[in-house]
């Protein structure tokens, strides 16, 4: 969760997204056979993209790391394939069951499809709410963490849903964690981003506006 947090922050304010093995090992305290296992696993993962630096002079070029945001340039093929076969599976689990299609949309739904399988993998058990557009995620499985480290851990899981919605493609966002009374109680906001500007425009025309109503139940294997 750190190296992910070092990636996000540096593709979000550094000049250079990526960061050297050196880099992370200076800012966790690792060893480096330690941060490359944990590399390798994100690689593997989809949420890491592993870059050979381009030199022009000499020496042995190093690998640089970045985070798989989904973003042009940092896209990463894994989490490209899970977000299909997510579709694919949603679409056949939504065949199966009556008046499961969501009023959502294709992308949106498949958005939804693969944030509920990434969620699933991740140790969380998803609660989609098509008509609010939110995730509960409670009971959060990071509830014991230390308090310190809770506003870094969701930062970094955040980063990780829109991640994978920006793979998927689609209107859909990770808005915010909001607001808990409960150490357990973990709820994701999510918005439509073609719904707030459309809605937008409707209040600059007319001075009033209503977001539409949506349902729907059946994503990815959930």
């Amino acid at each position: 969760m750190q190296i992910l947090h070092l990636l996000f922050e540096a593709g979000s304010t550094r000049a250079r997204a990526e960061l050297t093995i050196a880099e992370l090992c200076e800012a966790t305290g690792l060893h480096p056979n330690t941060v490359r296992e944990h590399l390798q696993r994100l690689i593997e993962g989809g949420h890491v993209i592993p870059t050979v630096e381009h030199r022009t002079t000499r020496g042995r070029p190093r690998t640089l790391y970045r985070a798989a945001t989904g973003a042009p340039g940092a896209s990463s093929p894994v989490a490209r394939d899970k977000a299909k076969a997510a579709a694919r599976r949603g679409d056949l689990m939504r065949s199966m069951i009556p008046d499961a299609a969501s009023d959502l949309g294709r992308e949106a739904t498949y958005q939804l499809d693969a944030l509920v399988e990434h969620l699933e993998e991740s140790g969380f058990e998803p609660v989609v709410d098509d008509g609010s557009l939110s995730v509960d995620l409670s009971p959060c499985p990071h509830a014991a963490s230390r308090s310190e480290d809770r506003p870094m851990l969701c930062r970094v899981h955040l980063e990780l849903m829109q991640s994978v919605l920006n793979e998927a493609g689609g209107p859909l966002e990770a808005e915010c964690v909001r607001d808990a009374v409960l150490a357990s109680d973990c709820t994701v906001q999510l918005r439509d981003a073609t719904a707030r500007m459309a809605e937008g425009t409707t209040l600059r025309r007319h001075g009033a506006g209503q977001r539409p109503h949506r349902t729907g139940v059946a994503h990815g294997m959930a």
